[in-house]
């Protein structure tokens, strides 16, 4: 509301208008005033007063209309209407509160009736405004906690994609940066992890798929928590096998070692879940193969349905060396060798021959990590 409110009065006979004046002018009220119907809708429109005394005999445009016309007015703010009239009969009441009128005072005007409708009106105004400002900032409040909404489901998208073949630190710092820009096609030096379990398909085929599904849940779970701890990017999982790659889609200073150290925890923790599964009954072992070299890596599949995957001979060197690793062995090739042998006892095995390359490969098993490393 204003400071102080504001009030038109309108009546088309001067005198009137002047007694209205008088007796509202002790109490700090801003005042305006119209002749006449068509003034008064005039005077509503430019100054936006927070009451009107409205006379209902007039000339042009009788009050009842004025009345009318301005409530019926979607543009027009809460405007709150005391009719002042010489008729003071029933239906002349409910006729000017039925036109809108919020109240209504019969002349001869009582000075002490006059000012307490007055104040009682601009309270109700007063207290709509309130209202209203409430409201409109529940309204703007809704509007953007359903932006928010909006934002964050969005982001709760992406983070599900991204979370699909990254580790939950790695989604999630590219989320941050707004940038997925990462995930398009390229070319990087990475160090590839393949590990699987031995006899898996003899296991399977003479076991239930219930118990099946019950070690691979077991052996997943393992696995997926070690992925995270060290910031893989798991490329597939394929029943029992599994591909993990380093440095990509994010760089890091030492993809080889945190590679070994991770098969390392696997070969660890498999082994005591080999050690359960052995007393069921079931022959089960565990390899890992581990090779660095150049790929090219991206988003692979088709719309609905992407993965993020690395291609080139790297990938085909270490799902060869983790076929040939036997029971309890983390084979790896020489690059990943000379990246870790300060840190990493190793054994060699000689030379291999591995399916689809045309060079014999050195071939390292992986021992442990030395004692200042594990330290």
């Amino acid at each position: 509301m204003h400071s102080p409110p504001r009030i038109l009065i309108v009546d088309d006979n001067e005198m009137n208008r002047d007694i209205l004046v008088t007796r509202l002018s002790t109490q700090n009220y801003e005042l305006l005033q119209a002749a006449d119907g068509e003034e008064a809708l005039a005077a509503a429109a430019q100054h936006l007063p927070d009451l009107i005394l409205l006379d209902v005999m007039m000339p042009k445009i009788d009050g009842m209309e004025v009345c009318r016309r301005l409530k019926a007015d979607p543009k027009m703010p809460f405007m709150p209407i005391i009719l002042v009239t010489a008729k003071a009969a029933s239906a002349d009441v409910v006729a000017g509160l039925e036109a809108g009128a919020d109240e209504y005072l019969t002349k001869p005007i009582d000075q002490m009736a006059l000012v307490a409708r007055v104040k009682s009106v601009l309270r109700l105004k007063d207290l709509h405004d309130q209202v209203s400002a409430q409201a409109a900032d529940l309204a703007n409040w809704n509007r953007t906690l359903e932006e928010r909404v909006e934002q964050q489901l969005s982001e709760l998208e992406r983070t599900s994609k991204l979370q699909r073949f990254l580790s939950p630190q790695i989604a999630n710092l590219i989320l941050s940066a707004g940038d997925d820009r990462v995930l398009e096609s390229h070319r990087r030096a990475i160090t590839v992890v393949f590990c699987d379990l031995r006899g898996f398909t003899a296991f399977s085929e003479l076991t239930e798929p219930e118990e099946v599904m019950s070690v691979l849940h077991e052996y997943h779970s393992t696995l997926g928590r070690l992925i995270h701890k060290y910031e893989g990017t798991v490329e597939r999982f394929s029943g029992d096998g599994i591909m993990i790659f380093f440095n990509d889609p994010l760089p890091c200073p030492d993809p080889s070692l945190r590679a070994v150290r991770m098969a390392l925890e696997m070969r660890q923790e498999v082994g005591e879940l080999l050690a359960k599964w052995r007393k069921l009954g079931h022959d089960l072992g565990f390899g890992v193969g581990i090779a660095h070299g150049y790929a090219t890596l991206g988003r692979i599949g088709f719309e609905g349905r992407f993965d993020y995957g690395a291609v080139g001979t790297v990938v085909n060197l270490a799902a060869r060396l983790c076929s040939d690793a036997k029971d309890g062995q983390i084979l790896i090739e020489g690059k990943v060798h000379s990246a870790i042998e300060a840190t990493t006892s190793t054994e060699p095995t000689g030379e291999l021959t591995l399916k689809g390359l045309h060079r014999p490969v050195r071939v390292f098993n992986v021992c442990a990590l030395l004692p200042e490393a594990a330290a």
